[in-house]
């Protein structure tokens, strides 16, 4: 793929990865982040410019020092449960910043963006399979802000021509195979990693009793009570933005297009926690507390549609193998 890339949000979990692909592409990469939850030292290629979305000069200075070809958007608060006690800042970064990033864009004739949606946008499941039919009616403010980001989307492909493709993805997870960039929130709030976590506790001589993992409900409509989800490796992700970028490059895409990014499969949080304790050999505790609001009980995702029009497909289809990767990076860290 030719041409530079803008990766905004590219200091964090998936935009660090995204950004280690682009150069191994040979792509020019510009990074914007303003370090919030992101890490200097997590970018490892391209240049870096600190700034904010919330901030309209950060964004006109950027654009005017560099000229990007296509704007991969990866910034954004992610958390359900954070963003029922505190939807402002979800709307504010989320939404706001959003806007003033397409407003840049238009102001400095950069037509084309990837953005990073989330199955969220479908609130409660009605198959079993979610495909990108299915009815969008989140249930918490953070599945509301990408939606509201898909509306504008769509609303700026038929007002100013804006070309974008919006990537709904399921559970992101694991870490990079050559173990340099994983998952470091602080604080954590994904499921595989707070695991592993718990396992390196008590493989560090912890007691086992002594844990401090929690398990939002067990009375869910699923096999065994817990949420079921869809896992996707960190790097599945990244070759789909690639292929949705380059999808923008040759002018192949139709306005404003979205595409699930799931392998297909649920797993409980019990079954995680089962699979976490086999890589691991170590035995991991957990506590049973109140569920969150607006947890969804099952969230599995079909991606046809990406693998017959992006010619994408997962290479992480095993959450054995998946798992692998986050433990071996955070063994090494």
């Amino acid at each position: 793929m030719n041409g530079t890339v803008l990766v905004v949000g590219g200091a964090g979990y998936i935009g660090s990865h995204m950004v280690k692909m682009l150069a191994r592409m040979g792509c020019q990469i510009v990074t914007l982040d303003n370090l919030s939850e992101g890490h200097r030292d997590a970018v490892l290629a391209g240049t870096f410019v600190e700034g904010d979305l919330l901030r309209p000069t950060d964004l006109k200075s950027l654009f005017s020092e560099h000229r990007i070809d296509v704007v991969m958007h990866f910034a954004a608060n992610c958390y359900v449960g954070e963003s029922v006690q505190d939807p402002r800042k979800y709307y504010s970064n989320n939404v706001t910043g959003t806007l003033n990033l397409l407003n840049a864009m238009l102001d400095a004739g950069v037509d084309k963006l990837v953005f990073s949606s989330s199955c969220a946008t479908y609130g409660a499941p009605q198959n079993h399979l979610i495909d990108e039919s299915h009815a969008q009616h989140p249930v918490n403010p953070y599945g509301w802000s990408k939606l509201m980001v898909e509306q504008m989307l769509a609303d700026y492909s038929v007002a100013y021509g804006l070309q974008s493709i919006s990537l709904r993805y399921f559970n992101a997870a694991g870490s990079d195979p050559e173990r340099e960039l994983g998952e470091r929130h602080d604080p954590e709030t994904h499921l595989i990693p707070l695991v592993l976590q718990e396992a390196l506790r008590i493989k560090k001589g912890g007691d086992p009793v002594a844990t401090g993992l929690q398990v939002y409900g067990d009375d869910f409509d699923t096999p065994d009570g817990t949420c079921i989800r869809d896992y996707i490796h960190v790097n599945d992700l990244g070759r789909a933005h690639m292929l949705a970028a380059e999808r923008l490059i040759e002018r192949r895409t139709n306005g404003a297009e979205a595409y699930n990014l799931g392998i297909g499969r649920g797993f409980s949080i019990l079954e995680i926690i089962n699979v976490c304790q086999k890589i691991t050999a170590v035995p991991i505790e957990y506590q049973i507390v109140t569920r969150r609001p607006g947890d969804p009980s099952r969230l599995v995702g079909n991606a046809q549609k990406a693998t017959e029009v992006l010619g994408w497909s997962p290479k992480y289809l095993e959450i054995d193998r998946i798992i692998e990767t986050a433990w071996h990076y955070m063994n090494r860290h």
